[in-house]
C-alpha cells in the first residue's frame, strides 16, 4: 500500500504566503503566469532570494495587481541547487479578492510538489467566510489534529492574501501603526493567527527600492487543524525569532514584504527582496522617506 503523502509542516505552521509556498515544501515552482492588469492598474513584482542556514537555496516570486479596491496576487518559487536536485521541490499560489481595512479574499488555490509528493488546495470565500475547500489529496486523520469548526473558516484570509497589508485608515505609509495586527490565517488543512507588532523602521537599498520598511516582529497561534503534541507546532509556538519588513508600493496604500525570517530548527530561514519592479502610474525606482527624516540608505542583502 502507497504511504499517504506527507505534509510539511512549513506549510502548516507558517503565517506568510511567501513561506506557504517556499516552505511548503520548502519551495514553490517558477510560474510565469502574472497577475493581468489595466492600463489603470499599479502592478509590482518581487523577486526574492531563498536562504537556509545561511546558504542560499531557492528563489522565489510575489507578484501583484491592485486596481481600485481590487487585488490579486500570485506566488511562485523552486528550490535551486543541491537542494533542489535532491527534493524536486517547487509550486505555486494565487489569490484575489478586495481590499479594505484588511484582505478580503473571493479566491484561493496553491500547488506543491517534492519528488515524493504533492498537494494541491482550493478555496473560495465570502466576506471572510470560507464556502468550499478542497485538498488534493485528502489530509490523512491522524486522530491528534484539533478538529476545524465552522467556525475557524469564518472571518479569515488565506496566507497568499496575507501578504498584502493595507495601511491603516489615512494614515502615513509608514506609521508604526501599520505593523500591529494579527492575521487570521486558513490554509485550507490549519487555521492560526500570526500576530505582528512594531520593531523598529529600517532604510533599505534594493534593485527597484529604496526606502524605509517597517519590521514587524510575527509570532504564531495555532488555532485548528493542527497536531498540537508535534514538536514542530510547539517549537512554532515559542519562537520568537520570526520578523517580516514591510514596504510600501507607491500609488497604493498597500505594504508588501520585503523580508521574512523565520527561525527553524535547521537554522533561520530568510526570504529577502533581491528586485523590486512596479508597472503603472510613475515609472522607475520607488524612493520613500520615513516620516519626519531622510532615509538613510543601506544594503541589506545577506
Amino acid at each position: 500500500m502507497r504511504a499517504p503523502p506527507k505534509r510539511s509542516p512549513a506549510f502548516r505552521l507558517t503565517g506568510f504566503g511567501l513561506l506557504a509556498v517556499t516552505a511548503g515544501v520548502l519551495a514553490a515552482s517558477q510560474v510565469q503566469a502574472r497577475p493581468k492588469a489595466s492600463a489603470s492598474a499599479t502592478a509590482v513584482t518581487v523577486d526574492y532570494e531563498i536562504a537556509l542556514a545561511g546558504l542560499s537555496i531557492g528563489t522565489a516570486q510575489v507578484s501583484g495587481a491592485f486596481e481600485g479596491s481590487g487585488y490579486r496576487m500570485d506566488v511562485s518559487a523552486r528550490l535551486t541547487g543541491l537542494v533542489g536536485v535532491v527534493t524536486g521541490g517547487m509550486g505555486s499560489a494565487r489569490a484575489s479578492g478586495a481590499l479594505t481595512s484588511a484582505p478580503q479574499p473571493s479566491t484561493f488555490a496553491i500547488a506543491t510538489k517534492t519528488t515524493n509528493s504533492g498537494i494541491a488546495v482550493r478555496m473560495a470565500l465570502a466576506r471572510g467566510n470560507v464556502t468550499q475547500a478542497e485538498i488534493t489529496p485528502p489530509l490523512v486523520d491522524m486522530g491528534d489534529r484539533v478538529p476545524i469548526s465552522a467556525a475557524n473558516k469564518r472571518g479569515v484570509i488565506d496566507p497568499v492574501s496575507a501578504l498584502a497589508m493595507p495601511v491603516a485608515g489615512r494614515g502615513d505609509l509608514m506609521d508604526p501603526a501599520n505593523c500591529n495586527r494579527t492575521l487570521p490565517i486558513f490554509d485550507g488543512a490549519t487555521r492560526f493567527d500570526v500576530a505582528l507588532s512594531y520593531g523598529e523602521t529600517r532604510s533599505v537599498a534594493k534593485t527597484g527600492y529604496s526606502g524605509p520598511v517597517l519590521v514587524c516582529n510575527a509570532r504564531y497561534t495555532p488555532i485548528a487543524g493542527h497536531r498540537p503534541d508535534r514538536p514542530g507546532v510547539k517549537f512554532m509556538e515559542d519562537n520568537r525569532e520570526m520578523s517580516v519588513w514591510l514596504a510600501p508600493v507607491e500609488g497604493t496604500r498597500v505594504l508588501l514584504p520585503v523580508r521574512i525570517a523565520v527561525r527553524t530548527t535547521v537554522g533561520t530561514n530568510i526570504i529577502e527582496a533581491t528586485r523590486w519592479t512596479r508597472t503603472g502610474g510613475q515609472q522607475g525606482s520607488t524612493t520613500v522617506s520615513a516620516p519626519g527624516s531622510a532615509a538613510t540608505q543601506a544594503s541589506l542583502d545577506p
